[in-house]
């Protein structure tokens, strides 16, 4: 124990967070179904596994390299398309009339290079922009991707989206006493398949839209893509891009080459999307043009600025805190405070009288003020992100000094 230096280890913030949410992430499925006896929290959660890898995704963008990516949703939508045609029957319908069935486990790693081909695509023609121009641009590639799935019916199934997407399945499989079992073994091959009806076949484990299975899997994913970009944040590319955040002019004075650095950050910036894309399609089992609109990029962008640009624990609990907003609190919100209203004898406002649709009614309206008066607050309160990155915090830091110098600078003048 004393060679792992644990105590010091956990007196660095991060670390600690890592544990903390570690710990949170293997305890939560056991103490919600023991709380509920339903898995429905557990769903919801493993979705918001999917905007956490999408916000460490765009951190590698935006925090540390400083590039403003405002089609990020349309990386996203590139590897969900691309596991969806190739795990279902949709390709069948197409001109290709044939479809194909290729494994979870292949085409997660293909979505993730597609997207990545795709960020790399839309870098090259745009490295010579910089701070509004270029979020036009990824802007408007943001809305292509979309638009695209609409009028490409044969190819995307359009309005009707993309269904009857294969399941991730194991070739092997643990049973033992939890599965009852009289022993643990492992079961594969032949062993895994059951004879059903007929000719009709189950394979040994097969995800099967189980909350459980997909919140397992979605976890590793975060970790694996933890200690990639925590790797590449240390490397000598991760520094690369932070010279570029903060002057690109100086860094390639000092000898980086700039064209190649930002395409690298838009390519495993948009691979990670791939990444979370194909997962997505997969615990959903259904791709729509509807799940990867615009709002989607800014949603993870308000995830990663939230958190602290260029901090991986900040963006993985910015992502956290920004899906529990949208799905949890503001959905409770209305009879929450139509609930309130009757308890403190105020409940002739929960009644609807000419223009007043009662209190729960007018809550559900003003929604998003609440969410915007929220960010607006929280920027305000800590405009750093809520565990910002250690450079991005001196910086801050060292420009409201700046500013008070010049303010005192200006009343001396005066």
């Amino acid at each position: 124990m004393a060679r792992l230096h644990l105590r010091e280890r956990f007196k660095d913030r991060d670390t600690a967070i890592f544990g903390v949410l570690f710990l949170g992430a293997l305890v939560f499925p056991i103490v919600t179904m023991f709380a509920t006896g339903s898995s429905a929290l557990i769903a919801q959660a493993g979705h918001a596994g999917t905007f956490v890898l999408l916000a460490i995704g765009l951190n590698v963008v935006v925090g540390f390299a400083g590039l403003l990516d405002l089609g990020y949703a349309a990386f996203f939508a590139i590897g969900a398309y691309t596991y969806a045609l190739f795990a279902s029957a949709q390709l069948g319908s197409s001109p290709l009339h044939h479809s194909y069935h290729l494994p979870f486990w292949l085409m997660i790693f293909v979505g993730m290079f597609v997207a990545a081909a795709a960020g790399a695509i839309l870098g090259f023609p745009t490295l010579r922009l910089r701070g509004d121009y270029l979020a036009i641009v990824t802007l408007g590639f943001g809305e292509i991707v979309p638009q695209l799935s609409y009028n490409l019916p044969q190819w995307t199934g359009g309005i009707n989206a993309i269904g009857g997407i294969d399941q991730p399945s194991l070739p092997a499989w643990i049973t033992g006493p939890w599965a009852g079992a009289n022993s643990i073994s492992i079961i594969q091959g032949a062993a895994c398949r059951v004879i059903g009806s007929g000719t009709s076949f189950a394979p040994c484990f097969s995800f099967g839209f189980d909350p459980i299975a997909y919140y397992a899997l979605v976890v590793i994913m975060i970790i694996a893509a933890v200690i990639l970009v925590g790797n590449l944040y240390r490397s000598r590319l991760g520094r690369a891009w932070m010279a570029i955040r903060e002057d690109e002019v100086a860094a390639a004075a000092m000898g980086i080459n700039t064209v190649t650095t930002k395409l690298l950050a838009f390519a495993i910036g948009a691979s990670f999307s791939g990444f979370a894309g194909a997962y997505y399609g997969a615990s959903i089992g259904l791709v729509s043009p509807d799940d990867f609109l615009f709002i989607v990029s800014i949603t993870v962008l308000v995830m990663v600025v939230l958190g602290g640009m260029g901090s991986i624990t900040g963006v993985i609990v910015g992502a956290l805190a920004i899906y529990f907003v949208l799905n949890t609190f503001l959905p409770a919100l209305p009879p929450f405070v139509e609930n309130l209203a009757n308890n403190v004898g105020l409940g002739f406002l929960n009644t609807q009288n000419g223009d007043w649709p009662g209190l729960a009614q007018e809550t559900q309206r003003i929604n998003f003020l609440v969410y915007g008066l929220i960010l607006v607050l929280m920027m305000l309160l800590r405009p750093q992100g809520i565990f910002p990155s250690r450079v991005r915090e001196q910086e801050l830091k060292h420009a409201a000094v700046n500013e008070d110098e010049a303010a005192v600078e200006q009343v001396h003048a005066s």
